[in-house]
Order: structure tokens, then sequence, then C-alpha cells
């Protein structure tokens, strides 16, 4: 294998695998630390193989927007009751009183280290799993998804691929709109420029998503052809079987005091029940692809790289609970291993060649 590679987009199935990955991490621990390196290690990725798409723009609002569910965290701490029994209470504030029925909510009152902190652990775990989520949208080509998604699943594909989408185009419109805007002359209160602003990047998002749709149906995607009527049974059959079944073993997995029967095997009974549903389903749909999307050693470098982060974080979460989970009252710990297996993901660089249209 040559060293020097061409460059190429690298499979967005592979991408979305490696941020699900790095979210499953962070949904393992409330370890600031642990937190923050998944966050920068998806930070770091994101710059140095993001393209010049209007997708890879979107980050930045995944950042902001995970900024604000951290201060809006610990605001609803402090306006909620940031008190807690026996804690060190950095801010007494008046309370007001509530009526009994809320179930001891009450509003402001003493403000702890403890509230305080844990608010923050836990905006800081949401706002890591909304920047791996954004990471994806930002490296993955959300209509080349489109192409991934089975065939049978083509109306809920199109409807996530439009949702998807839709903050990439916002952004991309409201790069425009701005530039377009400050070409003209116009209203300069706040008002105004809000009115001249605001309509025409909603206006022109739905329009470019409506098209996306259009394109879709013009081309035909999703159409299906007849089945028989022991077809259709065998298929809903089969969904329902795998539906009932994932519903159970995952109860199963989650309760301990279930039977273990219940559990594993119920949950693979499931998923292999739905996937023969899916590909009976599929092949009612007819689906042609023009230069489909290669998946080499690079998807599986960048795949590996999230599941190994996922799994050991997940190693870490039963065996080093203080790590995973520090408590409120002293300064949060990270081992050698919690913290190599963040930095795994940066891993997705090297096996990852560099986009096509690299970003400016």
């Amino acid at each position: 294998m040559s060293l020097t590679r061409l460059p190429r987009d690298v499979h967005p199935v592979a991408w979305w695998v490696w941020a699900l990955g790095l979210a499953t991490a962070a949904s393992f621990t409330t370890n600031p630390l642990v937190l923050l390196t998944i966050a920068g290690v998806a930070c770091v990725v994101v710059m140095a193989r993001r393209s010049a798409q209007p997708w890879a723009d979107a980050f930045r609002v995944y950042v902001i927007v995970a900024i604000v569910i951290v201060v809006m965290r610990v605001l609803f701490r402090v306006l909620l009751g940031g008190g807690v029994d026996g804690g060190l209470v950095l801010l007494s504030l008046p309370e007001v009183p509530l009526p009994s029925w809320v179930l001891g909510l009450h509003l402001l009152g003493p403000v702890t280290r403890e509230s305080v902190l844990a608010g923050l652990y836990d905006g800081l775990r949401l706002g890591t799993i909304v920047i791996c989520i954004g990471a994806a949208n930002a490296l993955a080509n959300p209509k080349r998804l489109l192409r991934s998604v089975p065939a049978a699943l083509h109306e809920v594909g199109t409807a996530l691929v439009v949702a998807v989408t839709m903050l990439p185009q916002l952004v991309e419109s409201a790069r425009r709109v701005r530039a377009a805007q400050a070409l003209r002359a116009g209203e300069n209160g706040r008002g105004g420029r809000l009115r001249r602003y605001l309509v025409p990047v909603l206006e022109d998002a739905l329009e470019r998503s409506l098209r996306l749709a259009a394109g879709m149906d013009t081309r035909g995607y999703g159409r299906s052809g007849g089945a028989t009527p022991a077809e259709r049974r065998l298929t809903g059959g089969l969904m329902l079987v795998g539906l009932c079944g994932v519903a159970v073993g995952v109860y199963a997995l989650l309760d301990h005091t279930a039977p273990r029967v219940l559990a594993t095997p119920t949950l693979i009974l499931g998923v292999v029940a739905s996937v023969a549903g899916l590909s009976l389903a599929g092949r009612r749909v007819g689906r042609t692809f023009y230069r489909p999307d290669p998946w080499e050693w690079a998807e599986v470098g960048v795949m590996l790289s999230g599941i190994a982060t996922a799994v050991v974080a997940w190693w870490v979460a039963g065996h080093q609970l203080v790590v995973a989970y520090p408590d409120l009252v002293s300064i949060p710990q990270v081992t050698l291993i919690a913290l190599a297996g963040s930095l795994l993901g940066l891993l997705a660089i090297a096996a990852a060649p560099e986009p096509r249209v690299v970003a400016a």
C-alpha cells in the first residue's frame, strides 16, 4: 500500500460509527477531564479532516449549542433549588415557596458547591454528546449517507437526510444572505435588520430542502414493486417479532432482576428477525447506484478508532468507578487507561485520507 493517498471522501457510515463511539464513551462517564478530552478529540478530527462543503461549517453551531447546554444546566440547578443537605453553601439566595404538590421543588434558595458541580458534570456530558454528533454531521456527506440507508427504510431515510441537512443549509443560507445584505442599503434598526435577515434565511433553507425532496422523488427514490399478500404478512410478522424482541431484550439488560433468558437471547432474536424483515422488505425496492461509495481500510480504521474509544470507556465505567463517576467533594481523578482510551479517537486522522475538497 502506498504511503501517499489520493484525497477522497471517507464513507459517511464510517464517520457516523466513529462519532457514535465517542458519544457512547461520553455517556459512560461524568468525569469532566475525560469529557473535555473527548470533546477536544472530536474538534481536532473535524479541523483536520473536514472539507469545504456547507455542512462542515455547521460544526461551530453545535459547539455553541453544547456551551449553551452546559450554562443552562448549571442555571437550572441554581433556579430550581441548588441546595443539597450538608453541602458547602456558595451563595445564599432568597427562597421562593411553592405549593406542596410540586413534590419538593423550590425556586432559588442556598446554592451549594455540590449542586453546581453536579449540574456542570451533567451538562458537560450532554454537551460532549452534542459535539460528537456535530462532528459526524460536519465530516459525513448527508446526501451520500442516504445511499447507505437500507432500501426498506427509504421513507425514514428521506426524512432523516432532510432533517440532518437542515442545520447546514441554514448556515449556508445565513452566509449567503449576510453577503447579499451587505451590498444593499436598508433599515438600520434592530427589528429591521432582523426582518431583512431572518426571513430570507428561513425561506432559502426551506426552499433548498424542498428541492432536495423533489429531486429524490424525481429520480424514483424509494419506488417499490408489488408484493404478494403472503410476503407482506411475513415481512410484517418478522418486523413485529423483531421490535418486541429488541424492546424486551433491552429492558432485561437494564433490569438486573429480570430473568437472564429474556436478556441477551431475546435481544439477539429480535435483531435477527428485524434484519430478516428489512431484507425481505428491501427486495421490493429497486435501487441503482452510480459510483457506489468504496469501503476500504481507511473506513475500517476510522470505525475501529471510535469503537475502541467506546469499549475502553465501558471498561473504565465497570472497573474504575471513581474515575468514571467522580464524587462532588474532591478533585476528579483520571488514569492513563481512561485518558488513552479517550485519545484513541485521534487515530481517525491517521486512518482517513484528506478530503477531496480541503477547507481553507
